[in-house]
């Protein structure tokens, strides 16, 4: 199943599914059609296994997915992931950014 079938058949049955957490499982199983924003700030070296803030906004089918983790003081954070489905393309790279860079 994709993550635009699921999403459709989840909004089907009256589910708000704009915060709703997608199965990991189906999340990595699917590609997106395609990344429309990305951002990380990342002052470490690429080799830095913590975490970082980064937003990003993917579309699959219909449906948008702006996700992300919010800065913390520090160059890491401890922050956890946020993430937001719409089909409002405008609303999930305003809510993107909004994360990231305000």
């Amino acid at each position: 199943m994709k993550v635009s079938q699921w999403l459709d058949s989840q909004e089907a049955l009256g589910v708000d599914v704009s915060r709703l957490a997608a199965p990991a499982r189906l999340l990595s199983e699917d590609e997106p059609d395609e990344t429309l924003y990305f951002k990380e700030i990342r002052p470490c070296s690429v080799l830095c296994t913590g975490d970082h803030p980064f937003a990003t906004v993917e579309r699959y089918g219909t449906w948008y997915y702006s996700r992300g983790r919010e800065k913390d003081k520090g160059p890491h954070t401890a922050k956890p992931q946020w993430g937001l489905f719409t089909r409002d393309r405008d609303l999930a790279l305003r809510e993107a950014r909004s994360r990231i860079e305000g």
